[in-house]
């Protein structure tokens, strides 16, 4: 999910780099102490599932982890990404510069939209909850690349081989798998740890 740098055009570029500082702004608001050791941990574990990635044309393929972070950090999932992105670029080179604006919001708001989400249908079990948490989020995710692409440059949608088909094709069976792994581990930790959701479950 990663768009490298010269993907995106420049009002594209600044318009997603803007909206980043938003989402960050927000998450920040109120992030109490206490909160900082959680977010430290799920920093690292988005930051080790994000580099198992196969290059697609000018993104990649990947764990998001989007519905796992939006289930058990809330609002405070996108400073968790921030700092995942900043250890991938400055060891590994890894995501654009010109990009990061994008790639933040890209793994952000499908986050913030599940928690938003279970803030309010609480109906379903722990296992439920991380399943649609985890396909959902990265459907988003897709549509936004998607949409962020086709904004850029129109013949990223051209031809049966498209990018933008490719990126479908391949992340379909990812967010199923996704789905699953985040289901079985929402239940897990909610049966160990519940107090770790008790803003979401």
């Amino acid at each position: 999910m990663h768009v490298a740098d010269g993907v995106l055009t420049l009002p594209v570029a600044i318009s997603t780099s803007i909206g980043a500082i938003g989402v960050l702004a927000y998450a920040l608001k109120g992030t109490k102490e206490e909160d900082i050791p959680k977010i430290s941990l799920l920093s690292g574990t988005f930051f080790v599932a994000s580099l198992i990635n196969i290059p697609i044309g000018p993104t990649s393929v990947h764990p998001l982890l989007g519905g796992f972070l939006g289930i058990i950090l809330g609002r405070r999932a996108p400073l968790a990404v921030f700092v995942g992105l900043v250890l991938q670029a400055l060891l590994f080179q890894h995501g654009g510069v010109s990009t990061f604006g994008a790639n933040l919001l890209l793994m952000s708001i499908p986050a913030l939209l599940v928690h938003w989400l279970f803030t309010y249908v609480k109906k379903p079990s722990p296992f439920q909850k991380g399943f649609i948490g985890g396909f959902v989020a990265i459907c988003i995710a897709v549509l936004l690349l998607i949409t962020l692409l086709m904004f850029s440059d129109s013949r990223y949608g051209d031809g049966a081989f498209s990018v933008i088909r490719i990126v479908i094709v391949a992340y379909l069976p990812l967010a199923l798998l996704e789905g699953v792994l985040t289901g079985f581990a929402i239940k897990h930790l909610y049966a160990m740890k519940p107090s770790l959701f008790h803003r979401s479950l």
